[in-house]
């Protein structure tokens, strides 16, 4: 691209997090209001927007070496891009990038990112800029209109965490909980399912946190906003995440129980079996705490498939500890969980610990969990096998005439059919493995 000329084409590369994807998305569609277009398949773009996650280990220097793979990229082809940086990595080390990578041209923190064609004027004329501002719910109300979707969309509800669990930097990159408008979020769903969407996923670092006023003045929480999102007509499947067991409230156990459209799946962090790590982390629930409050989920919707977080080798973790973590996955029996090895963030509390653990006894631990949370999985799929219920259908399979959809329960489908994409169908569970369900269509359930 020649200097200074407007880009024509972009890319968004999204790391991390659902709310993440959201984000990348929504800047997709600013920069398609200046009518630049995405890069094709194969091909370099003019504009490239990192949009990075803070949360895993050496998150900035997997940056770094991106910033420099494409940069390398674009001198061996004489077309050299711009370069964004966005997301929580920017908003943690905004200055330090300009420094240390003269190739990006904007860093723009997830507050901020509805800045980011301004910051492009800038780029443009040969600028750099940098924006980290963190403006209480400022970006949704300038960011475009919702337009062509998938079958299944995300919308973001709530950002921001109050916790401050002693291992996480989303408090300090994200920001203090802030909760969108009641008004505004059941306006963008709307547009959503115009778009195409059938199914939206609702997204917060705590999502279960959310309150607004609803269209009588009233206060009400997630439950409220889902029992008004259910009321689209168009609307066939919400879902939500990411939630804290302090958050989960009697109308939302309710919830689960009554609106027919909320699907019966749940994501719940624990992160640890231990009471003493728990509270080592700054997590206000215990083992006990949590295994009750599942036990009012399952209640409400005995079919309820669970999955969670887990953080193995927190700081001064024992094996009697982890053993403890073990004990919890037994009994609750996760349809699906995500885990990971504790990895210190630079300014949480966690990272100066004593007792930090070694990265081979770390790795230990994580595969004897892993081992555990993919029996369970296999477990919860198998015992799926027989059972006839609706997928909707997101995409094309590998094979000729495959499709692939989503159960209920967030499980992955594979079959075949004269059917089309966004289409909501009766298919009977044929098979299972592991990560998937095989399944033969019995009818279309929905058009």
């Amino acid at each position: 691209m020649p200097d200074n000329a407007p880009p024509k084409t972009y890319r968004v590369k999204s790391f991390g997090c659902q709310m993440n994807v959201y984000d990348g998305e929504r800047m997709g569609e600013l920069l398609g209001e200046r009518g630049i277009v995405p890069a094709a398949e194969g091909e370099d773009a003019d504009l490239v927007v990192l949009n990075t996650c803070h949360i895993r280990e050496k998150a900035a220097e997997k940056v770094y070496s991106d910033i420099g793979r494409i940069s390398k990229r674009g001198r061996e082809a004489g077309k050299q891009p711009l370069i964004a940086v966005a997301g929580c990595v920017a908003q943690a080390e905004g200055e330090e990038i300009m420094a240390r990578a003269p190739a990006v041209s904007m860093v723009v923190g997830p507050q901020a990112y509805h800045r980011l064609p301004e910051m492009l004027d800038t780029a443009i004329a040969g600028g750099r800029a940098t924006d980290t501002d963190m403006p209480a719910n400022a970006k949704f109300d300038a960011l475009p209109r919702r337009r062509k979707t998938a079958p299944s969309a995300f919308l973001t509800i709530q950002e921001g965490c109050d916790k401050f669990c002693t291992y996480c930097v989303v408090p300090y990159t994200r920001g203090a909980e802030i909760s969108r408008p009641y008004s505004a979020l059941v306006d963008e769903a709307k547009k959503l399912v115009d778009a195409g969407a059938r199914e939206i996923t609702l997204l917060g670092q705590n999502v279960s946190a959310w309150s607004g006023e609803d269209e009588a003045g009233r206060t009400v929480g997630l439950a409220g906003l889902v029992r008004a999102l259910a009321k689209l007509p168009d609307l066939a499947r919400i879902r939500y995440t990411t939630s804290h067991p302090a958050d989960m409230d009697e109308a939302l156990i309710a919830a689960h129980g009554e609106v027919d459209k909320l699907m019966p799946y749940l994501h719940l962090p624990v992160q640890s079996g231990s009471d003493r790590v728990l509270k080592a982390m700054n997590r206000s629930h215990t083992a006990e705490s949590y295994l009750k409050l599942l036990d009012r989920f399952r209640a409400a919707r005995p079919d309820l498939a669970l999955s969670g977080d887990f953080i193995v080798g927190f700081p001064g973790e024992t094996e009697a500890e982890f053993a403890e973590t073990l004990q919890l996955v037994d009994a609750v029996g996760y349809a699906q969980a995500f885990s990971f090895k504790y990895s210190p963030r630079p300014g949480t509390p966690a990272a100066t610990m004593d007792g930090q653990i070694a990265p081979e006894v770390m790795d230990e631990r994580l595969q004897r969990l892993q081992a555990a949370l993919r029996r369970d999985q296999l477990a919860f799929n198998e015992a799926s096998v027989g059972k006839t219920c609706q997928v909707l259908v997101e995409r094309r399979g590998k094979q000729d005439g495959q499709w692939l959809g989503k159960s209920p329960w967030l499980q992955s489908v594979h079959f075949t059919g004269d059917i089309a994409m966004g289409d909501l169908v009766e298919v009977e569970l044929t098979s299972a493995g592991p990560q998937s369900l095989g399944g033969r269509l019995r009818q279309r359930a929905l058009a």
